[in-house]
């Protein structure tokens, strides 16, 4: 016997927003694992029926910075199980693992089998490129299904995730354009911050010295860079990370100014600041740095106003003997959050009012990456 057109597989109930932006109870008709159909309670028929009361009926998140092979301790499987149960259904995977950076053809293929058989919840894979000729691989990376690079201009490791000078970021940016590839972008300017690591070393007992090392002159005149370079060859360019208000407005002003440019940020800048690395230490050392309380609030406020286009957890865990020598340099930078971003970022969000809450919800909807092609699933 065949299905009729208006039976749907499951039929949730639950609140859900209208275009004026209230929140009323309504159904959705879930078809084949899609939206197929919004309606009154009581206007959808199903072969299952799941009522929420009155919680509100959100579409799973995109997670659009996610490190799951930084390390062997980790994984695919692990990463995307811990998505899957924050209400994650999509992750972006950085290209920077233990194993080398995804910069061929036959790493990604390797990366691609990898994903197939341990994945959770889907995932988009993001290339990169060697810091001395880099560019002529672009194509073969598109060809093989990356959906963009991720390249940055602080060295991090010189062979797992090394610096992009700005010449070859010029042709990096070009072969991207071409191949209609977006770039990601870890801004920081290396000398500034290569500089004050020398000189706030001695000093590493104290955690905030990691503060003290990459102050925002180090991420903002990185991002301007970008910008600039961005701007000139036309390429779609996707700021990761950004933990200032001023970095935000700078990214804004050229988009305004017609680049292509998106920005993210992420939850620790959201909702803690150097206060909380003063007292919980090295764990919170993240690059870039947490940042004063004043700056904290004002992503709050550029995300009220719109501005702020993703927030994604940047998930980059580690074992917990990386994260706790005495000296805040010694220890490896990043955090985890893909299991965590959406309901921690939606309860402040909650709490700050229903506009900041609509706000977060897009947000995290969306990918700077994919942003006119993914489409989020519930």
């Amino acid at each position: 016997m065949s299905t009729p057109a208006s039976l749907f597989d499951v039929v949730l109930t639950g609140l859900l927003p209208g275009e004026d932006g209230v929140w009323s109870r309504r159904e959705i008709g879930v078809r084949d694992g899609v939206i197929a159909a919004i309606g009154a309670p009581g206007s959808l028929l199903g072969s299952r029926a799941l009522d929420a009361g009155d919680a509100m009926l959100l579409p799973g998140m995109v997670d659009a910075h996610v490190h799951s092979l930084s390390h062997s301790g980790e994984g695919i499987a692990a990463s995307t199980r811990a998505a899957a149960a924050g209400g994650v259904t999509t992750i972006v995977e950085m290209p920077f693992d233990a194993t080398g950076p995804i910069n061929s053809a036959d790493r990604l293929a390797r990366k691609k089998d990898l994903v197939a058989d341990e994945a959770h919840v889907d995932v988009a894979l993001l290339g990169t490129v060697a810091p001395e000729g880099g560019w002529r691989s672009v194509d073969a990376l598109r060809e093989h299904g990356v959906v963009g690079l991720k390249v940055s201009m602080f060295l991090t490791d010189p062979n797992r995730f090394p610096r992009i000078p700005d010449p070859e970021l010029v042709n990096v940016f070009s072969a991207a354009q071409a191949n209609g590839l977006p770039v990601c972008v870890h801004a920081e300017n290396d000398e500034i911050v290569r500089t004050l690591i020398g000189r706030f070393r001695p000093e590493g007992a104290d955690p905030l010295a990691h503060c003290r090392s990459r102050p925002p002159v180090a991420e903002t005149t990185a991002i301007l860079t970008a910008l600039e370079l961005a701007a000139h060859t036309g390429v779609k360019l996707h700021v990761c990370h950004t933990s200032l208000p001023r970095s935000v407005d700078l990214v804004r002003v050229f988009a305004e100014l017609g680049a292509d440019a998106s920005l993210e940020t992420c939850p620790h800048y959201m909702l803690l600041d150097e206060q909380h690395m003063a007292r919980r230490g090295t764990r919170l050392k993240i690059n870039p740095p947490l940042r004063s309380p004043a700056d904290r609030e004002g992503l709050w406020d550029r995300l009220r106003l719109g501005v702020i286009d993703v927030i994604s957890s940047d998930h980059a865990p580690w074992p917990v003997e990386w994260k706790t020598r005495p000296n805040v340099f010694d220890n490896h930078s990043g955090a985890p959050g893909v299991e965590t971003v959406y309901p921690l970022v939606l309860g402040e969000a909650h709490k700050r009012g229903p506009g900041v809450f609509d706000a977060a919800v897009r947000a995290m909807r969306r990918s700077g990456v994919l942003r006119e092609d993914l489409r989020p699933t519930g």
